[in-house]
């Protein structure tokens, strides 16, 4: 299980069966968006750009892409605001079903392809039904943004550890009374568990519409081009810590991990062919890929000796120290 869970896997598939049974099909998946290009954009071919992705509410869904710019980044657009951001708003087809994070992430990365994104300053915000979008995109995809502004949403908190890198402000009305001000509080109460520095502003007048206020304030703008995508920066682990790290361990199914040292360095070997390098990020933090969100925090007790660690991938599990 820790090999699977920690390396993404590439999945080929096969079709079999007579030449004569085979025919050449298309499957396409069309997401219409909107998409504003910064001043000076043409100008410098060679500069990058950073990125807003807008999730409207509920009431712009359909297939009139024109709804969307009521509220948020697009409606600034068309009123004449200059913002230094390529900014791109899809429009969900149904608003029954919501925003769908893989449709999403598919879209993401078709606008970093065809467009001069700069990857580590794209940036999520939405409203309503978007903020919610916003909540879920991000947790399944945390390695994609550098911030994230959910607006009056709410979400899961199952998984709400996998921000624990991603700079989050979200914004909320205290009077709202179709998306309650409590779901927004929850997921931030359950954040700042992993994340204290997530920032929550709420405004004690507000209904639902929160978010005019929000998009409107040009500190918000400021704030977001002040973030970049999280790496890990490689640090230093002493001589003593690697030492105890060493040892066998294993997890509530019985999966096991070898943690051992090689020329001076920590590895960590989930069967007898695969060995990682583990690059400490602090004392007991430990890292595989600096801009991937897996990472290995070893418990300690009163006494420092190790006890296990608590792996952070697709799933938090504890691996405990076999002795």
């Amino acid at each position: 299980m820790f090999r699977k869970i920690l390396f993404i896997g590439i999945l080929f598939i096969g079709s079999f069966g007579a030449r004569s049974q085979q025919t050449a099909e298309k499957f396409v998946q069309t997401t219409d968006y909107l998409l504003s290009l910064p001043d000076g954009y043409s100008q410098d071919t060679a500069m990058k750009w950073p990125l807003i992705l807008f999730l409207h509410g509920s009431g712009e869904s359909g297939h009139d892409v024109e709804k969307v710019k009521v509220h948020g980044p697009p409606k600034l657009v068309t009123q004449g605001k200059k913002l230094p951001f390529i900014i791109v708003s899809p429009q969900a087809p149904d608003a029954a079903n919501g925003w769908d994070p893989n449709s999403l992430y598919f879209l993401l990365q078709d606008v970093k392809a065809k467009y001069r994104v700069d990857a580590d300053r794209v940036y999520l915000t939405g409203l309503s039904m978007g903020g919610f979008g916003t909540w879920a995109l991000a947790i399944k995809h945390p390695e994609e943004f550098a911030a994230v502004v959910p607006i009056c949403g709410g979400g899961d908190t199952t998984e709400i550890w996998k921000l624990r890198n991603t700079p989050v402000w979200c914004f909320h009305g205290a009077l709202d009374n179709v998306v309650p001000l409590a779901r927004s509080q929850a997921m931030v109460d359950a954040l700042r568990r992993y994340n204290p520095s997530t920032r929550f502003t709420v405004y004690p007048d507000a209904n639902h519409n929160s978010w005019t206020v929000t998009y409107e304030n040009d500190s918000l703008y400021q704030w977001l081009l002040t973030k970049k995508r999280f790496r890990y920066t490689r640090g230093t682990a002493s001589p003593a810590i690697l030492k105890a790290c060493i040892g066998r361990y294993t997890d509530a199914q019985k999966d096991s991990v070898q943690i051992f040292m090689e020329h001076d360095t920590l590895k960590a070997r989930a069967n007898a062919h695969e060995t990682f390098e583990l690059k400490p990020a602090s004392a007991n933090l430990f890292y595989i890929v600096d801009t991937r969100p897996e990472s290995l925090e070893f418990i300690l007790n009163r006494k420092g000796k190790v006890e296990g660690f608590q792996f952070y991938g697709n799933e938090k599990i504890i691996f405990r120290k076999y002795e």
